[in-house]
This record gives C-alpha cells, structure tokens and sequence, in this order.
C-alpha cells in the first residue's frame, strides 16, 4: 500500500524545496508520521526521483556527479523526466544541489 495522493504530493513538494530525511518531511509539511510502516513509504517516495521512469534518487545524483548538468542531460542518462515531466522541478533541484 502507497501514501494517500495528498501526502504524495505534499512529501515530492517538499522534496522540490531540498527534503531528503523523514525530519525534513516532518519539519516542511504538516505530515505526522504515524508509525514505522506509515515511515517506510515516505521513504520510498524519498528515494524516487522520477516515479513513471522507474528513477532513484541517487541515480540521477550519479548522473549529476559524472557530469550531467542540465535536465536534458540527465534525461538522456537516466530517462528520468522522460515521460509526464512531473518530476523536472526535483530534477533541476537535484542538478543545482549536486553540481
């Protein structure tokens, strides 16, 4: 079972503003973390940076470190952004936070 549509949203809006741990999400939104399981799918969400490619985090943070500093650039490495481009405003924070 995944977050309700409300958190999802409110956890990758956070993320677009530099949230990385359960304590950023804690601090940025109004979320209150109910218990471990509740935990363990915001982390999920926190690992993924592009939902519909399938994409980590930490993927396109490899991408961004070997080189690809722009959203074209680690669009072509990693594909993430490819698809619905929900997620090109987290990519861009990623690009300028790991460049």
């Amino acid at each position: 079972m995944s977050l309700e549509k409300e958190e999802y949203i409110k956890v990758r809006q956070a993320m677009q503003e530099g949230a990385r741990t359960i304590p950023d999400i804690e601090q940025m939104t109004d979320i209150v973390i109910g218990d471990n399981d509740h935990a363990r799918k915001i982390e999920e969400v926190l690992e993924n940076a592009c939902r519909c490619g399938k994409v980590s985090y930490d993927t396109v943070v490899d991408a961004v470190k070997n080189g690809c500093d722009t959203l074209e650039k680690v669009e072509e490495a990693t594909g993430a952004g490819t698809h619905c481009g929900r997620c090109h405003k987290l990519l861009e924070r990623i690009i300028a936070d790991n460049k």
